[in-house]
């Protein structure tokens, strides 16, 4: 199986910063893109910014010039650099990937279960 696992969560004040990790780990043959998503309640889950296997990088524009993301191909692992965070970045987010996970299978989306970003003062 392939497995997702986020960290790095947790409360801060507004223009804080934080940084998320997001490992993948079990049965990879290639990973392609990965991505960060974020769910606020009662709202949507949304894209934040993804990464290909290349480096490319997008990024939603309510985050563009504070977030970063970048990976580590060695260790197949993720992260989102978010500064000058705002109370409306305050969401549980998801790691997201894109695995071709054997031989046998074609390419598979994956989703970690989350981590909580709370921005309050």
């Amino acid at each position: 199986q392939v497995q997702l696992v986020e960290s790095g969560g947790g409360l801060v004040q507004p223009g804080g910063s934080l940084r998320l990790s997001c490992a993948a780990s079990g049965s990879i043959f290639r990973l392609y893109n990965m991505g960060w998503y974020r769910q606020a309640p009662g709202s949507q889950r949304e894209l934040v910014a993804t990464i290909t296997r290349e480096g490319s990088t997008a990024y939603a524009d309510s985050v563009k010039g504070r977030f970063d993301i970048s990976r580590d191909s060695a260790k197949n692992t993720v992260f989102l650099e978010m500064n000058s965070l705002k109370l409306e970045d305050t969401a549980v987010y998801y790691c997201n990937a894109d695995v071709v996970p054997n031989l046998f299978d074609g390419r598979l989306t994956y989703w970690g279960q989350g981590t909580q970003v709370t921005v309050s003062s």
